[in-house]
């Protein structure tokens, strides 16, 4: 009798959220203005509401819980709580200063419908 089992997988769990330079350039110049800086993380965040379900929240952190998927883009270190990344694998944050449309942007290949405002999704 053989027996056979699955293949196991061990590593690090994908990124959920990838930062274009054009983010992490901004997010660097934001951090720096900030007092503390060293000890602070862009949080990325899912949360119920905005016009199609779900909105997304960004903000500086200085608290990682020990579920958080944590990564680094040269300087700047990005928190995702682990609900929120299950939402959000895959997804790109962007950032424009153009006259149009000025801002941070979440391209997420998961979303299956997102409203006019860009902030939110389903």
């Amino acid at each position: 009798m053989s027996i056979t089992s699955s293949p196991v997988q061990i590593g690090r769990r994908p990124s959920p959220v990838t930062l274009t330079d054009n983010a992490i350039a901004k997010v660097a110049e934001l951090l720096a203005a900030e007092e503390g800086a060293e000890a602070l993380a862009l949080r990325v965040a899912v949360r119920p509401g905005g016009c199609s379900g779900y909105s997304y929240d960004m903000f500086f952190d200085s608290e990682i819980a020990d579920d958080d998927v944590v990564r680094e883009f040269g300087d700047v270190r990005v928190v995702v709580d682990s609900e929120s990344a299950a939402l959000i694998t895959g997804a790109t944050l962007d950032f424009s200063d153009g006259l149009q449309g000025a801002g941070f942007h979440i391209s997420n290949p998961n979303a299956t419908r997102t409203c006019g405002c860009g902030s939110s999704f389903s």
